[in-house]
Formats: structure tokens, sequence, C-alpha cells
């Protein structure tokens, strides 16, 4: 079972990925973004929508929301937040690998740094194209992860989160293969019990990921350093990179 495949994962660290805190900033996000600016009754798919901390913000900017997981447990906890916020929105469980609704979407959402999760950079790129063939033309797809040269200013230093219940979580980071994949160490303590996981994803530098959108026919494909807009640079807290679908239908 790979890292992602675990639920006791997820369940175990949600709390620290998505806290509260996390989705009320992530509500504001949304709500100001000109890059998430849409027309009204926009068909937008978040993949990996995790437990849907995007979901709820995008149905009230009247999109039409389709939010895809692996996970059965996040999957749950979106439907939950979206059904207690009164959020009409549509839920899916399947691989990104293999999901695939062709030219159902006018944006794709892929957050959180959660592209790069394969092991082989073949399949890394196949989820590239699915979300491409997922899309209509001119469509748009929105990729946001840790970029490789944000990653640099603070490599090497743990980072300790306090939980809400009282317990916390310890994460290292170490870089791996010259720079090419990141392994991320995690440890909850929690009611006195330590739990330790660790995951792995490929790192991608803003002039990496924008010649992968391009290798699998995303044009006009354009590297931001925060869902502001501002510029990709040394001082950037994320790496967005955005591209478009060519082509008649």
């Amino acid at each position: 079972m790979h890292w992602y495949e675990d639920d006791g994962f997820w369940s175990d660290f949600s709390g620290t990925m998505f806290s509260e805190r996390r989705r009320t900033a992530t509500a504001d996000v949304v709500a100001g973004s000109p890059l998430l600016d849409f027309p009204a009754g926009s068909r937008v798919l978040d993949l990996c929508c995790g437990p849907g901390l995007y979901l709820m913000p995008l149905a009230r900017r009247g999109y039409v929301v389709t939010g895809v997981d692996l996970s059965p447990l996040m999957l749950k906890r979106a439907r939950v937040a979206c059904e207690e916020a009164g959020a009409d929105v549509r839920l899916v469980q399947a691989d990104m690998l293999t999901h695939v609704e062709p030219e159902s979407y006018d944006v794709v959402l892929n957050v959180f740094t959660s592209f790069g999760y394969f092991d082989d950079p073949r399949d890394n790129e196949q989820v590239l194209r699915n979300a491409h063939d997922s899309l209509v033309p001119g469509g748009q797809l929105l990729v946001d992860v840790m970029g490789k040269e944000v990653l640099a200013g603070w490599i090497g230093r743990p980072k300790l989160v306090e939980l809400d219940d009282g317990g916390y979580v310890v994460q290292r980071d170490t870089v791996l293969d010259s720079w090419t994949r990141l392994r991320t160490d995690w440890t909850l303590v929690r009611d006195g019990v330590a739990r330790e996981a660790s995951i792995t994803s490929f790192l991608y530098s803003a002039a990496e990921l924008r010649a992968l959108f391009e290798a699998v026919g995303f044009t006009d494909v354009r590297c931001y350093g925060d869902f502001d807009g501002s510029p990709y640079d040394n001082h950037a807290p994320r790496l967005i990179v955005r591209g478009t679908r060519v082509g008649a239908s």
C-alpha cells in the first residue's frame, strides 16, 4: 500500500493538514482570488479534494463543483461539511491516475501540493493528461504546489504544529535524489502515544512544472507565487501553474 492509499494516515494527520484555521483561510482565498474568478456557472473539478476545504467556497461563488478523491474517509468528511453548509457539490471516489471525464469541466484545480505523488514520473504526467482531457477547449488547469525554489528557503528546519485536541505533530523534510524528490516524516503525539508516518513526492521548479504542462498540450502556461496573482519569485509562498487547453471540441 502506498502512503496516499492509507486512510489511517489521513485520519491521523488530516487535523494538521486541514485545520479549521486553514479552512477559514481557504474560504477567504477563494472569495478574493483573481485566479479563481470564473464566469458564473463554470464547471469546476477539485481533483484530490480531501475534506472539501475548497468545495464550499467554490460553490458559494456560483460554480458547479465536483470533488474527486481516492480516500473514502476524506470524501465522507467533505460530504458532511458540504451538507452542513448547504452546498450542492458532487463527490466522486476515484484515483487521479485514471480518472478522466472527457470535456466535462471548464476548470480543474489541484491544490495543497496534491501533485507529484507517484513514484514513476510518467504517472504524474498522466495526471496532467487526464486533467487536460477532462477540460473543454479553452478550459484551465491550476496546480498549486510547494515549489522547489520556495522549499529551498526553509528546508532542514523541523516544524511543530499544535493540534486543537492538545496533541502535536513534528514535521521533518528531507530532499532526496538530487533535489527531485521530497520525503516528509511526521510524528504525531497525542495522549502520550506517538504515531509516525512518511510521505514522498516529486519536487518541481517553476520551469519544470511549466514544461510538463506544455508537454501534455497546455498553452499560455503561467506561473504565480500565490492565488492573489503575484509573481513567482524567491519571496513567493507557493507555486501556482495555470495552463489552458486549446483545440476544437
